[in-house]
């Protein structure tokens, strides 16, 4: 407490990407958080993203599991970890360890990470435990270790600083990064540093760059070949530093061979690139899932690495490769060997020397000699019966994992399903045995692991509701529950640190990356008040990795790699011509289960689309607003079609965050073929194959509420999409059987039979708009018409709880002005705000609209759609 009585502010780390920024928190005294930016934090500063700024929106108990439950029934502690533990036990008595599989999340603490990871492999035998980071960064994992010898990020942020050139590939840094984009620029305004971005699509990240190389989706590895190979043309190589590198003459070779022509791109662009390239002697790239999600990920990394150790620009301030993650704890669980092909430590599962020193340090009983089953093929064998006992804590692969139809239908094939999360109401928990409640960021404590190796505090500032434990005390009570009580008897969160950080003493002890063990003498109090520290933490070792040319392979020396460009596993055809592109959008996490909370969040893109390319949408008939229906080998979806040149022809672009929960058609991993990097086991979601076409709808509706709408029950919906607002609920549907009873239809949609009804129909037209009062107050309002619905949904999602009589118009009286569609999230700033600004004030650039109404002076995410509008305002007639 201050001296005031005011709760103190709390250092912790924020729960999305692997920026890893600082936060400050503070408990509202309502169940809520103030939340700010940590202006000591070296990741941000105290910048933050839209995200980070609206925490405070997402910590409602709406929905939070709050006590175990076996087969869908509330049940005791004791009860639900006998029978996990039970049935684990059976299972690998009966079957073998290989009959048991954990599936992990970045979204756990590295101290959750690692008892998970000791657990599986130390005791119950088996490497069958993989993460969603296989979706996410394994194929740059498998490419340092081809390079470097172990998996190490050489890159830092302050690279980013000092950089003359940044080269973002495939990376939406704008959107998936904003805090470290807005880095970019800042670096960019200070000291003129060119920005390129290599993307098949046009981004929010191609705005204020320098170039954009529009490749073909998968050609990543012809263009940095063909850059290798004009480095060689044009003198760049180092000779001192390739004195410390395997490999030049074959990657030469490859690169020479190799067919630019493939990417799409001219050859003046390539020769561009490739020029500035050259004659930048600090040049930085940055690269993320566009490079990883691919059949060959981890040739398209070893590409990049190739050139940086060619020209000896890496080790060194403002060089190298620098590979950025998606979790906020993806590194972390990395460091923990929480994948299924590696060790604790960064040590090789394979290593006897390595395996036998952990085995030791744990006194294990068992420890695996092989890999384990990576992702794709872990629910494969939960499919087909040869796994018996799964537990899968903090993810919701039933949405994520493609193929997800297969893998939900796998998940329930198990004959023993666990899950860990904080809501029961998950595509993946509805599926489960057994239902453990977990405590949720804000509520634990530990540590976690960013993009350029900070570790940081996560502190709990809020009390766990109900039942709720941290994973690693749930992890550690069933490993004790199985006979194991000495090697699990933890207490606290600080107690796995220091065993963890002991554990890195060994592999600095085997002459490897990874070591903190300085750390592992850390006090209780030590621990609790831990600064932000980056990795390696050892007297034995200092400065940058690879400044001084030494690697991790057995002689020392980096590798570089032959590589050849391979084309997505599948090409288009007749019956499939379109090529899927997935990914994230700028204020939405995952499969949402916390950002849905948010009503700000929600509110800039509040249902699922497809990017289609203008002269795709005409030869298929699509118009702006329609819906799109996709389908592929594996599944179907129905999106909104948004026709924009951001795409190229034969491209579609789909985001992956709606789930059963909020939009049941667009599940878009349903579509997304489970071919996998042959290295790197990390699946291609970047490049499936689709056919498209319009979907006849007979009818569209549009619906407000203050309550949760039951909108898969209302008769004919083949399409709807769930999202909160600052009075409740709004909801897109759409039918392609006709809607004959509106009234009907809209009671059920909103579970009120005794509401007031007043009502507007046109049969003759098909359009009808129902509105229910309860009290004098609006409580939903259903608007149905055969075309897309042309209301002012900003001003109609406001309406609920109110005593409005005009809802039905559908548009907000002349003297009240409506902000229109949310642009800036953070600041809470809708589009037609931003356009009578613009108008009134004179507004010429984002500069001046930032400092008018505050847009795009947060994150800096919404300047491109800031710019959009001042273009949309310049081209208007001037009669307008």
């Amino acid at each position: 407490m201050t001296a005031g009585g005011t709760p103190a502010e709390v250092r912790s780390a924020c729960p999305y990407c692997g920026t890893g920024c600082g936060l400050l928190l503070r408990p509202d005294g309502q169940g809520g958080l103030e939340v700010r930016g940590d202006p000591d934090h070296p990741a941000n500063r105290g910048r933050l993203c839209s995200k980070g700024l609206a925490l405070g929106e997402t910590l409602g108990q709406e929905g939070r599991l709050l006590a175990p439950q076996v087969n869908g029934r509330d049940t005791g502690w004791d009860s639900a970890l006998d029978l996990v533990a039970a049935k684990f036990r059976q299972a690998v008595e009966q079957h073998g360890p290989d009959s048991v599989g954990f599936y992990l999340s970045g979204q756990m603490l590295t101290e959750d990470y690692y008892v998970a990871n000791k657990l599986m492999k130390g005791f119950l035998g088996s490497a069958n435990i993989d993460t969603n980071s296989r979706l996410c960064m394994a194929s740059t994992v498998a490419g340092h270790k081809r390079a470097f010898g172990t998996d190490t990020v050489p890159g830092t942020y302050e690279d980013l600083d000092e950089a003359d050139l940044i080269v973002l590939v495939g990376s939406n840094l704008a959107w998936c990064h904003p805090v470290l984009h807005q880095r970019i620029l800042a670096a960019r305004a200070a000291r003129g540093t060119k920005l390129v971005v290599i993307d098949p699509r046009r981004t929010a990240s191609c705005d204020q760059a320098d170039m954009h190389l529009k490749l073909r989706a998968g050609s990543d590895v012809a263009l940095f070949n063909r850059l290798l190979a004009a480095l060689y043309e044009g003198g760049a190589l180092d000779a001192d530093y390739l004195r410390h590198v395997e490999g030049l003459g074959a990657a030469l070779e490859a690169a020479f061979a190799a067919d630019a022509a493939v990417t799409g791109l001219e050859a003046t662009e390539i020769a561009e690139f490739c020029d500035l390239w050259r004659r930048t002697g600090k040049v930085v790239t940055v690269f993320s899932q566009g490079v990883n999600q691919s059949s060959s990920g981890t040739d398209k990394v070893n590409a990049i690495l190739n050139c940086h150790l060619a020209t000896g620009r890496i080790g060194k301030p403002g060089c190298g490769p620098f590979s950025v993650t998606g979790q906020p704890n993806a590194m972390g669980g990395r460091e923990v060997g929480g994948l299924a092909n590696m060790l604790a430590c960064h040590m090789d599962l394979e290593n006897a020397r390595h395996r036998a020193a952990v085995q030791d340090f744990w006194g294990a009983p068992a420890m695996p000699e092989r890999a384990g089953l990576k992702a794709v093929d872990l629910f494969r064998a939960a499919g087909d019966g040869r796994l018996k006992a799964l537990w899968i804590i903090h993810t919701n692969p039933a949405v994520t994992m493609p193929e997800a139809g297969a893998v939900s239908a796998a998940i329930k094939a198990c004959d023993f399903t666990v899950v860990s999360d904080i809501t029961a109401a998950t595509d993946t928990a509805r599926l489960a045995d057994v239902l453990l409640p977990a405590a949720a960021w804000a509520e634990k404590d530990g540590t976690v692991t960013n993009s350029d190796r900070t570790i940081s505090r996560q502190r709990a500032v809020l009390p766990p509701p109900g039942q709720a434990r941290p994973d690693w005390d749930i992890l550690a009570d069933v490993g004790r529950r199985m006979g194991w009580a000495a090697a699990f008897d933890y207490q606290s969160p600080a107690q796995i640190f220091r065993e963890h950080a002991a554990l890195s003493g060994l592999a600095g002890r085997f002459g490897l990356d990874f070591d903190f063990s300085d750390l592992s003498g850390l006090s209780d109090a030590g621990y609790d008040g831990l600064a932000p520290v980056r990795w390696p933490v050892s007297r034995r070792r200092g400065g940058r990795f690879f400044a001084d040319g030494r690697f991790y392979h057995p002689d020392g020396k980096a590798r570089m790699l032959p590589v050849r460009c391979q084309p997505p596993a599948a090409a288009p055809d007749r019956e499939f011509p379109f090529r899927l592109n997935t990914g994230r959008i700028r204020d939405q996490w995952h499969t949402m289960t916390r950002t849905a909370q948010s009503p700000r969040l929600s509110g800039h893109l509040g249902e699922p689309f497809a990017d289609i390319h203008p002269d795709d949408a005409a030869d298929l008939g699509v118009k702006p607003a329609d819906l799109l229906r996709l389908r592929s080998p594996h599944g179907q979806a129905i999106l909104r079609a948004r026709i924009t040149a951001d795409v190229q022809p034969g491209d579609l672009f789909v985001p992956i965050h709606w789930t059963g929960e909020t939009a049941p058609s667009a599940r878009i991993a349903s579509l997304v073929a489970a071919v996998t990097d042959p290295v790197s086991g990390q699946p291609e979601s970047k490049a499936s194959v689709a056919a498209a076409e319009r979907f006849q709808a007979s009818w569209y509706g549009f619906a407000v509420s203050c309550r949760p709408m039951a909108a898969g029950t209302t008769p004919g919906t083949d399409y709807w999409a769930l999202a909160r607002t600052q009075t409740g609920y709004r909801a897109e549907l759409a039918g392609a059987a006709p809607l004959h009873d509106p009234e009907a239809a809209a009671r059920q949609l909103f579970a009120l039979p005794d509401a007031a009804i007043q009502m507007m129909t046109d049969s003759r037209k098909g359009i009808a708009r129902v509105a229910l009062h309860q009290s004098g107050r609006l409580a939903a309002a259903l608007f149905i018409a055969p075309q897309p619905i042309a209301v002012r949904r900003s001003y109609l999602a406001g309406l609920p709880g109110t005593c409005t009589s005009g809802v039905l118009t559908g548009q907000p009286p002349e003297d009240l002005p409506d902000a229109g569609p949310l642009v800036c999230a953070c600041f809470n700033v809708g589009a037609n705000t931003i356009l009578r600004a613009i108008e009134t004030g004179r507004l010429l650039s984002a500069a001046d609209v930032g400092a008018a109404l505050q847009a795009g002076t947060g994150c800096g995410s919404c300047r491109s759609e800031i710019t959009a509008l001042l273009a949309r305002r310049r081209c208007k007639p001037a009669a307008e």
